[in-house]
């Protein structure tokens, strides 16, 4: 049997290893993409410590992973697109699981799967997936930038044009500005957002978020941060505020800078409650809070057009390029920051 390297996750021993797992064969409707490159997400650094536990995992053990392109290299029986070997493709971080209700009725499924926490994903040299998650690239388009289009871009794209629907001239407060808050800076700003502040404890993220098109970077710990908040927006305070750290503290300060009617887009996730201490200001206000999760399938198709027309370069997004075997290593660099990474590259 031919087999492959993988990067594992052992769910109840909470082990990561890279190892030889059989390359795995499609099934109907599925197909086998040889995979050209993987990204490394907080998402995976949550899921490796414990604080992203999967809820649809049908086994022990995962393959990690949700960022990936690569090569259609096999086709399995019963497809319906038409697809070729050789296509080059992205893939979207998630399939619906054609069990439940939602899906039965053609709605968006209740039990939505994602790559790499809840099924085998990426971060290996083959990954089989259904037909209708893999989006078509142009040659023009690096594999590792299309890699991150359906996460690290997908996501604060989504959050940006359909959880929030900013438009342009209005103000937005980005908090957090690594892997998803630098993309959603650029994205705030491509659909004419103004004024964008960056907010980031970390000067060399606040001096990158200023080159990815913010009007202002802010440090959180400053004593008169809220004051060059209204200071910036005019005195009215943000129109949108969004969370990609999801960090509790952070939803706090957000809150607090918001204008009329303001809304704080919760971007991040993470474990811990929701907590808001502001009393009758918030109601007086009429100020709103929002959850997102991850991205829409015509968003990742839309971002490729936008990345592939020279709208939207991905490019700077790319920190560093990390062979497979090294896995573990860059987890390490994500986690500690090492170097401060938009977007660490596995490749197989």
């Amino acid at each position: 049997m031919d087999t492959m390297l993988a990067g594992r996750f052992y769910v109840d021993s909470k082990k990561f290893l890279v190892e030889e797992v059989p390359v795995p064969v499609p099934g109907p409707g599925e197909v086998l993409v040889e995979v050209k490159a993987a990204g490394v997400c907080l998402s995976d650094v949550h899921l490796l410590d414990g604080t992203l536990p999967p809820l649809f995992l049908e086994s022990d053990a995962v393959t990690v992973g949700h960022e990936v392109s690569g090569v259609v290299h096999t086709l399995g029986p019963d497809l319906k697109r038409g697809l070729t070997v050789g296509t080059r493709v992205t893939l979207e971080a998630g399939k619906s699981c054609n069990r439940c209700a939602d899906c039965a009725r053609r709605r968006p499924c209740s039990r939505f799967r994602t790559a790499g926490i809840d099924y085998d994903g990426g971060w290996a040299q083959y990954m089989v997936t259904p037909e209708e998650t893999l989006v078509p690239i142009p040659d023009s388009l690096p594999f590792d930038q299309a890699a991150i289009i359906p996460d690290a871009v997908s996501t604060p794209y989504a959050a940006v044009v359909a959880t929030a629907g900013v438009r342009p001239a209005q103000s937005v407060g980005v908090w957090g500005v690594g892997g998803v808050g630098a993309h959603n800076v650029r994205l705030a700003r491509l659909v004419g957002a103004a004024p964008i502040i960056a907010i980031d404890p970390l000067l060399s993220a606040r001096e990158r978020a200023l080159t990815f098109g913010a009007d202002l970077a802010l440090d959180p710990t400053a004593p008169d941060f809220a004051e060059q908040v209204r200071a910036a927006t005019g005195g009215k305070g943000l129109d949108f505020a969004f969370d990609c750290a999801g960090v509790p503290a952070v939803r706090e300060q957000a809150a607090g800078v918001l204008g009329r009617g303001g809304l704080l887009i919760l971007v991040g996730i993470t474990p811990r409650p929701l907590t808001i201490t502001e009393g009758l200001t918030f109601n007086y206000m009429m100020k709103q809070v929002r959850g997102h999760y991850g991205a829409t399938p015509e968003g990742v198709v839309e971002l490729v057009q936008l990345a592939s027309s020279g709208r939207l370069d991905l490019a700077p997004s790319i920190t560093d390029h990390i062979p497979l075997t090294d896995a573990a290593d860059a987890v390490h660099r994500l986690e500690n920051k090492i170097g401060d990474p938009i977007r660490l590259i596995l490749v197989p």
